[in-house]
């Protein structure tokens, strides 16, 4: 796609397929982006209630993920594969072979190569990242980016209340800003900071019209004028070869600095906090928006979250973009835009009929995967591709049993047409080995979810609280579409089922399914 096609739209799926196969190379002004940062910590996103639901796992494990970023970046160049290696053998050395920052650094190196594929030759990229892993970052944007087109580590400075008794509050985050080439955009004037009250009184002088003005050092002719408070007032009319005339009305502001301290984190009251984990400030983004990109550019944001960055785009007069792999951030930021800015955006990637949800089981199946997921009130989806113990997705019963425990519910994905017995019989293991109570298979088809039914059909009877049926359930997605929008597979009372739902009827792509 264009960019002029792309605009304004909201993309669900990883970043990398949607920057290489939805995105033209050279149609981007301005990306932001805010990654995971390597922190392993998982981050929730109030429902309402008491109840919550993971968006993103901030912890890094070797997968086939990797290697699949390793071909992408051999495919396409060489020689960052190279330095990439070079990279991933400091590394090593440094922290242990195959340690979770080099799963990180890979996964990472791929994105930036998509990022740096569509920027234009007057682009720029803000990568925000923290103490974590960001020294590492910064060396994966010299072998992206050139460490010649290296422009700023710009330090966040924010006020909030040290924790830490064993070392300094770390109390700032890193934004490193490359630009593609010596032609960037970089307006320097439309974030410039304003004069203060000590500079505005040197300008002490006062012209004919009223104008405020002070003298400064033009050239050097007889002694060294080497600061405006060299100048004598005279000078004008004896020497006016010496000195220029430096109007205050004329004055833009002082070029800001590399560190930023005048921009908070959001507070708990904040009329703009959404409740999303690592939301950040619309004025950050502004900054950022108005510095590197000019009205009518497209702006793009590969780690979209809550949609900060487009919203301030849009604010601004510019294009955008934002992509995330989370359907609940797509929701959310369609929600946002819509509510906020009063736009109603293309979303893109969402399946909005059956036709449409087998597409993105065969072209991108671990999104399919999360996808589904997400249609079940309850239910969390994981967040590694691989070693998930043969689960895509958890919940808990509300209920106990005999322990007084509340048992774990499973749930698998399988977007495939030949899913028979063995899948079955498969996640019957997989239920054991993660000492789950019960599970929920979700299948495409409805008749392949009828076809296994029927081979359920002598499993015994179990109950979890006033709840009873088989261990294993089936469902499909063509049921969901079917019945628009609910589902009705037999499960028993999850955990934060009812705020979800409640969720699921107020969702973006749900209200234009008609649900």
């Amino acid at each position: 796609m264009s960019g002029d096609d792309a605009g304004n739209t909201l993309f669900y799926g990883d970043s990398l397929n949607v920057l290489t196969e939805q995105l033209a190379a050279a149609s981007v002004a301005l990306i932001y982006l805010d990654p995971p940062f390597n922190s392993k910590r998982d981050y929730n996103m109030p429902l309402g209630g008491k109840a919550q639901a993971s968006v993103f796992q901030d912890t890094w494990e070797w997968s086939d993920e990797q290697e699949e970023a390793r071909q992408y970046i051999a495919a396409r160049d060489a020689d960052l594969r190279g330095r990439l290696d070079a990279l991933q053998d400091f590394v090593r050395l440094t922290l242990g072979e195959r340690s979770p920052l080099q799963a990180y650094l890979i996964y990472m190196a791929a994105r930036l190569l998509a990022c740096r594929r569509v920027l234009k030759e007057t682009g720029s990229i803000y990568l925000h990242c923290d103490p974590t892993a960001g020294h590492y970052l910064k060396l994966l944007m010299d072998a992206v980016f050139g460490g010649g087109n290296f422009r700023n580590e710009i330090i966040w400075a924010y006020k909030s209340r040290p924790q830490a008794k064993r070392y300094f509050g770390r109390k700032h985050d890193t934004i490193l800003l490359y630009a593609v080439s010596d032609q960037h955009i970089f307006n320097w004037e439309a974030v410039a900071r304003p004069l203060t009250a000590e500079s505005i009184s040197k300008y002490r002088l006062v012209d004919e019209e009223d104008r405020k003005y002070r003298l400064q050092g033009r050239g050097i002719t007889g002694s060294p004028i080497r600061s405006a408070k060299d100048v004598d007032p005279k000078w004008e009319i004896e020497r006016p070869e010496l000195v220029v005339r430096d109007y205050l009305d004329e004055k833009i502001g002082v070029a800001r600095e590399d560190w930023w301290t005048d921009i908070n984190l959001l507070n708990q009251s904040a009329k703009e906090r959404l409740g999303y984990p690592t939301q950040k400030p619309l004025a950050l983004l502004e900054r950022i928006i108005q510095a590197s990109s000019n009205e009518g550019d497209l702006v793009l944001d590969p780690f979209c979250g809550c949609g900060t960055a487009v919203e301030a785009a849009h604010n601004l007069g510019r294009r955008w973009i934002g992509i995330d792999v989370e359907p609940l951030a797509v929701d959310l930021m369609a929600r946002r835009l819509r509510e906020r800015c009063g736009i109603d955006p293309q979303i893109r990637g969402i399946p909005y009929d059956f036709a449409q949800a087998r597409r993105l089981a065969e072209q991108a199946p671990y999104e399919f995967e999360r996808w589904a997921i997400r249609l079940i009130p309850g239910a969390q989806p994981n967040f590694q591709q691989r070693g998930d113990g043969g689960l895509d997705g958890r919940a808990y019963v509300d209920a106990v049993d005999e322990a007084c425990r509340q048992p774990l519910f499973g749930f698998q994905v399988k977007g495939g047409r030949n899913v028979g017995r063995p899948a079955l019989d498969a996640f019957h293991g997989a239920l054991t080995q993660n000492g789950c109570a019960a599970g929920l298979l979700v299948v495409l088809e409805e008749r392949t979810a009828h076809r296994l039914r029927g081979q359920l059909a002598t499993q015994e009877r179990m109950r979890l609280g006033e709840w009873s049926g088989g261990r294993i359930g089936v469902w499909s997605v063509e049921d969901w579409f079917g019945r628009s929008g609910v589902c009705l597979a037999s499960l028993p009372p999850l955990v934060g089922a009812g705020e979800t739902l409640e969720l699921l009827r107020r969702r973006d792509w749900q209200r234009r399914l008609g649900v």
